[in-house]
């Protein structure tokens, strides 16, 4: 049986969550706050986290920035309507998905739905990529250039991947239908602004042989010099 682990302060809102959950067949565990969802995550090894931004003791965003040290397990945010900036902020340091208060416990399992099955659909595929001095794996989620360990988000590695592995360009809605699933109701600036830190951080290292390239009125796409893959 999968665990999800739920965190938030509000005692009725874990209660409900729990409820529904358990009819999805998930073993439930509930922290009341940032700190002891960092040691129920350490203890139980769950296997979807739903997290609340505003908490006692540690806020969602530390939470998220602890985990992603070392795991990538999958992680739903529940943030507060109409503050976009917790949004954006939750996705760029790494969520998979957010959900609007006030929502309805339906909606919040459609959501871990449409999360796990996209982690499954990862788990089939091929896990390791390498082009010249590049090398992406889903493995262990790194990256690499000239064997030097990159420090990138979650979702930065799945779009670096998604490009590098196929020889096409991008839209920016396909790269939001296929990095953040079909069910994401964000807009397509989320893509450009992680597309602008990734290159920023891939800039820092020498890559000549490949580059991301904007497609003007298009999308994206991984540009190389040649066709053959080495």
């Amino acid at each position: 049986m999968q665990k999800l682990l739920i965190v938030d302060d509000n005692k009725q809102i874990t209660s409900i969550l729990e409820e529904y959950a358990k009819k999805e067949g998930y073993n439930t565990i509930i922290a009341l706050d940032g700190e002891q969802a960092i040691e129920l995550f350490n203890k139980e090894n769950p296997d979807i986290i739903l997290l609340d931004v505003m908490m006692p003791k540690k806020d969602g965003f530390t939470v998220v920035r602890e985990i992603r040290r070392t795991s990538n397990v999958p992680i739903i945010m529940i943030t507060a309507r109409g503050e976009d900036f917790e949004r954006i902020m939750g996705l760029e340091i790494g969520a998979d998905d957010y959900i609007v208060k006030p929502f309805s416990p339906g909606e919040v399992m459609a959501r871990i739905r449409a999360v796990m099955r996209r982690i499954v659909r990862e788990d089939t595929k091929p896990q390791v990529f390498t082009y010249d001095n590049l090398t992406i794996s889903l493995d262990d989620y790194s990256v690499t250039i000239d064997n030097k360990k990159i420090s990138l988000t979650k979702k930065e590695i799945e779009i670096l991947w998604t490009l590098a592995t196929s020889n096409k360009v991008f839209t920016r809605e396909n790269l939001l239908d296929i990095v953040w699933g079909q069910d994401y109701f964000g807009d397509t600036r989320t893509v450009d602004s992680h597309i602008k830190r990734l290159r920023a951080k891939l800039e820092e290292h020498d890559h000549p042989s490949w580059d991301i390239k904007t497609i003007w009125g298009v999308g994206y796409k991984f540009e190389v010099k040649s066709n053959e893959k080495k």
